[in-house]
């Protein structure tokens, strides 16, 4: 499903590092083979996010074929001095289109004067082809990343007419109170995970999927923003950033 709001986009890097949890244990990093969906919309709150709404990831497309590169890497130990010895092992030269949409966040009764659809589609559309306003990491500070406009499914991708592929049980993304209302975190679990000749369909937070498990971790409390204390809001620094960058008045 295409929505009004819906935006388009390649992201590519030399390497990702989508790192499953458990793989953590005694400072060794294992790279998913998949970007989870956290890691997309991460990306995508780096090229442009604001509180007021929520980014979700409708569809990822892998454009390259999945390979693997182990290096090693010599971590800080935090408890003596010196460094340790681990090994990491990363996706290499990975490439992905991606297409998202928002919606504006119910929790944030404080922003509704920001709910501006037609500015922030464009803000963000603009910030895709600038590449971010933020640096891109492919799912680790060392993994930079890049993000260019494009055509969701048009060129020619390694996984193109491949068939199904199931990645099983993997960490899908975190909730946070600030887009679920609830004064917790909790960790999300995407029960079997697939592509299907190269494309993979996340099931959203926002709905009861029966594919996503949920796990608390801690209580947690949402920040909270005040027009003109802590939030430009929808007449003043946007419309200075929009001005500046050559674009009309939303």
């Amino acid at each position: 499903m295409k929505y009004r709001n819906t935006v388009e986009f390649v992201v590519h890097g030399k390497y990702a590092l989508f790192s499953d949890p458990i793989t953590r244990v005694g400072g060794e990093k294992l790279s998913y083979q998949i970007p989870t969906y956290q890691a997309m919309k991460g990306i995508l709150e780096s090229v442009y996010w604001k509180p007021t709404f929520i980014w979700y990831i409708d569809e990822v497309r892998v454009m390259n074929k999945i390979q693997t590169q182990s290096k090693g890497i010599r971590p800080i130990k935090y408890t003596s001095a010196g460094n340790d010895l681990a090994y990491y092992t990363y996706l290499k030269d990975v490439c992905y289109q991606v297409r998202a949409h928002f919606e504006w966040n119910e929790h944030r009764p404080e922003l509704v004067h920001d709910r501006n659809e037609h500015k922030h589609h464009n803000i963000a559309k603009r910030m895709i082809e600038r590449g971010g306003r933020r640096d891109i990491f492919l799912g680790t500070r060392e993994c930079q990343g890049y993000v260019e406009p494009c055509v969701f499914g048009e060129g020619e991708g390694f996984y193109d007419n491949y068939g199904e592929l199931y990645f099983g049980l993997m960490v899908h993304g975190f909730d946070y109170p600030d887009e679920t209302g609830r004064d917790e975190m909790s960790v999300r679990l995407w029960k079997s995970a697939k592509m299907e000749n190269g494309y993979i369909s996340f099931p959203l937070p926002n709905t009861d999927s029966p594919e996503i498990m949920r796990r608390f971790i801690k209580p947690m409390k949402a920040k909270k923003f005040e027009d003109k204390v802590n939030f430009s809001g929808l007449h003043e620094q946007d419309l200075v950033e929009t001005l500046a960058e050559g674009g009309n008045k939303p």
